[in-house]
């Protein structure tokens, strides 16, 4: 008797043991840990937001522990392909950009997500979903994104070329082009006596990420590859004609939020956190437009970051549900609001009180839905990345500032461009 007494108040300690330790729920079911890696959110406030909310929401709906691990690009890359070779997988979730999905979908260790269940009430923005397919798998899925736009102080709309109106821009139609964006400048200086639009040109803006991501792509279809192309000379000729219709003052300024608060400019190209502060002072007077298109469509930059699956995790049901759960509207707006990264899904401009947020997210969300969308990457250069921006700044400087040939101007720089590229092992763009 006092035996069997014994050996239930073993197993009683035994199983109190298992319980606390998070292998088995209160309610007897065994309790999940997702192990999430991820890229992005790292930085302190943003990782603090994942932990202490974002995935406590999670665990509270689900009863399913993530432990998130922020982590380096190259760290990911060497733990994962370690798994891979043992085969004893422990990630089940993976957050990366989508430069670093499509070499992990290269050396096939990311599961087709074609076969999981679809998720239900969102339709991921079509230029997003489109590139989550890679090598004819569905690699990730859309999670977050970032980009450059152009703002509009609403007063410019009375001076719009003929033929082209107000909705053409908010919605990027095809008449929407850099042509007409040209015949509005020209209209706005007549009309006010200087130039009123403006880039962040300045040693500290991103200018450049204008010339290789949204003007060089809209006229040659290429970042780098067609570099010193007929078309590429024609589309510095036009940046040349475009230039007394630019604000003299573009070459000194890094940021576009104050240019349009003081009413230096009417339009302006720049990161949507760097316009972020304008829409938020004076909602009512701004606007968040898609880019002009060029011969070759809309060429524009998308930061994309995805979520993937590797194969072999260990909890690949309750890791799809942590995805569903990050994809919903709902979670997509609180992201938005936190930490700054735009949705994915197109319901979520929808759940966004009226406001700077919903203003800056529709224009991101028309930009990436128009039809003639040719989105493009950010090149993934290493430390080649600095030289990789000095020759557009360099090609913009000699052809633009300086009046030289652009035919002799891009024929220089491009050998040492594409070397670039040869270099790191890396396509051309």
């Amino acid at each position: 008797m006092i035996r069997r007494l014994f050996g239930v108040l073993l197993a009683a300690v035994v199983l109190f043991a298992v319980v606390s330790s998070g292998c088995i729920s209160p309610g007897g079911e065994e309790k999940v840990t997702v192990t999430f890696l991820s890229t992005q959110l790292n930085p302190p406030e943003e990782r603090a937001f994942v932990q202490e909310d974002l995935l406590k929401g999670f665990t509270s709906e689900t009863n399913i522990e993530v432990n998130f691990v922020p982590i380096s690009y190259t760290d990911m890359v060497t733990r994962l392909e370690g798994e891979m070779q043992t085969g004893k997988v422990t990630i089940d979730v993976i957050g990366d950009l989508h430069g670093g999905m499509d070499y992990m979908a290269s050396k096939g260790w990311l599961e087709d997500l074609s076969t999981m269940p679809k998720l239900e009430g969102r339709t991921f923005i079509s230029t997003f979903e489109q590139y989550s397919y890679i090598r004819g798998q569905k690699a990730y899925v859309p999670w977050m994104s970032a980009t450059y736009v152009m703002v509009v102080n609403k007063e410019a709309f009375q001076y719009l070329p003929k033929g082209l109106t107000e909705e053409d821009v908010m919605k990027g139609t095809e008449k929407w082009t850099y042509d007409a964006l040209l015949q509005w400048a020209k209209n706005l200086k007549e009309a006010k006596g200087q130039p009123e639009l403006g880039f962040p040109a300045g040693p500290k803006g991103l200018f450049v990420r204008f010339l290789h991501g949204y003007i060089y792509p809209s006229y040659t279809g290429y970042q780098a590859k067609e570099f010193d192309s007929p078309e590429a000379v024609e589309m510095w000729n036009y940046l040349k004609e475009l230039w007394p219709y630019v604000h003299p003052s573009s070459t000194t300024w890094d940021a576009m939020a104050d240019p349009l608060l003081k009413g230096e400019v009417l339009i302006a190209w720049d990161h949507t956190a760097r316009i972020k502060n304008a829409i938020e002072t004076k909602p009512d007077q701004f606007v968040v437009v898609p880019v002009p298109r060029g011969p070759k469509g809309r060429g524009f930059i998308v930061v994309l970051a995805g979520l993937a699956i590797p194969k072999g995790a260990p909890h690949k049901d309750e890791a799809w549900k942590l995805i569903d759960y990050l994809t919903k509207p709902d979670t997509q707006v609180k992201v938005l609001e936190k930490v700054g990264f735009f949705p994915t899904v197109e319901e979520a401009s929808g759940k966004l009180p009226e406001g700077p947020l919903k203003i800056l997210a529709e224009g991101v969300q028309a930009q990436a839905s128009t039809k003639d969308a040719l989105v493009v990457m950010i090149p993934n250069l290493g430390d080649k990345g600095g030289q990789f921006k000095e020759y557009y700044k360099q090609a913009f400087e000699r052809i633009v500032l300086n009046d030289e040939d652009p035919a002799t101007v891009t024929k220089e720089i491009k050998p040492d461009l594409v070397k670039l590229f040869e270099d790191v092992g890396v396509p051309v763009p």
